[in-house]
């Protein structure tokens, strides 16, 4: 039996829209049951405080609990591709961050690509490096290390938490940008590196604010500048290394993330919810103790600054020679 045209197009677009409508029937109603929030690190972290403060809110808000799920393991690899490889529904979420971005150049063989297969939702914290030295170094400001680097190639010995870390990228942007030459010395964790830098074995690091801070307050380490692309809050009286080098920015970030092909209005959901715990002063207070700045925005806003901080890194690497180990 053929249908009148009329009748045909009229079923056809009423066919068309179903999936629209679904789809918006669904986004209304979501969270029907508890939401999983996956962290690549373990419980205790600045990471991990980030993502319960933001689960709390989220459970408040949307009245489903979001449950946070530590799983560390090869540097946050492990957490990313769960999230990958769960359902695009938006039941399955991904505290993402800069290590996400220096994976992506850092391991040749991962079994997914971080900037296709994770959908950007929010943009949460980000947290500044602080390059700080040890008080008996023999020079006080950025400017003149610059200049005792340079006279001293290869002199000055440089500490991070690990190969591939923040830490250690941190100080491979500034050679790239500079053409200093420093040698890294690469420790299995932040712990071992700031007891040597605190003893003088080494000279320079570029340490996690707030790891740094009780340190430089007592005057056990001595702030050269900030890495992020302006002064941190924290530190008014100590410069950016973007005021003497433009351009230079190497601060920790993170975010929340989906499975790709999460449904837009979902997004968009968690977006604004998000975005408005970042608004709200009793969570603005919090984020604030862990020293970071609220990050926010559009989710596309979001996905632009995973791409920008991606190929950032990405060039570092390539740079140095770093390889994952």
């Amino acid at each position: 039996m053929r249908l009148p045209r009329r009748t045909f197009l009229h079923l056809a677009t009423g066919a068309a829209a179903l999936p629209v409508v679904s789809r918006l029937a669904w986004a209304q109603t979501y969270p029907t049951r508890p939401v999983r929030l996956i962290v690549g690190f373990t419980a205790g972290g600045a990471a991990d405080i980030t993502a319960r403060l933001i689960a709390q809110w989220l459970s408040e808000r949307l009245g489903q609990p979001f449950i946070v799920e530590n799983r560390p393991g090869a540097s946050s690899n492990l957490a990313a591709e769960a999230v990958v490889r769960a359902p695009a529904d938006g039941y399955t979420l991904l505290l993402g961050g800069t290590t996400n971005a220096i994976n992506a150049t850092l391991y040749e063989k991962l079994n997914f690509d971080f900037t296709r297969d994770i959908a950007p939702v929010a943009g949460l914290m980000r947290f500044p490096n602080v390059m700080d030295v040890n008080p008996s170094f023999a020079t006080g400001t950025f400017l003149e290390f610059i200049a005792y680097a340079k006279a001293n190639p290869g002199k000055i010995n440089m500490a991070s938490a690990g190969n591939g870390t923040s830490q250690h990228l941190s100080g491979e942007l500034l050679k790239m940008m500079t053409g200093v030459n420093m040698t890294h010395v690469p420790y299995r964790g932040p712990a071992q590196a700031m007891t040597d830098l605190l003893s003088g074995q080494v000279q320079v690091s570029f340490d996690p604010l707030p790891a740094a801070m009780e340190f430089i307050k007592a005057g056990k380490l001595r702030a050269l500048a900030v890495t992020t692309a302006t002064r941190s809050e924290e530190l008014p009286n100590i410069p950016a290394v973007g005021e003497f080098v433009p351009g230079y920015e190497a601060s920790g970030w993170n975010g929340i993330g989906a499975p790709k092909n999460a449904p837009i209005e979902i997004v968009q959901q968690l977006n604004r919810e998000i975005n408005a715990g970042l608004a709200d002063p009793g969570m603005r207070a919090k984020f604030a103790a862990l020293g970071g700045m609220m990050l926010g925005g559009s989710a596309a806003e979001f996905g632009k600054l995973i791409a920008e901080e991606t190929e950032k890194w990405g060039k570092a690497i390539k740079f140095a020679g770093v390889k994952a180990e």
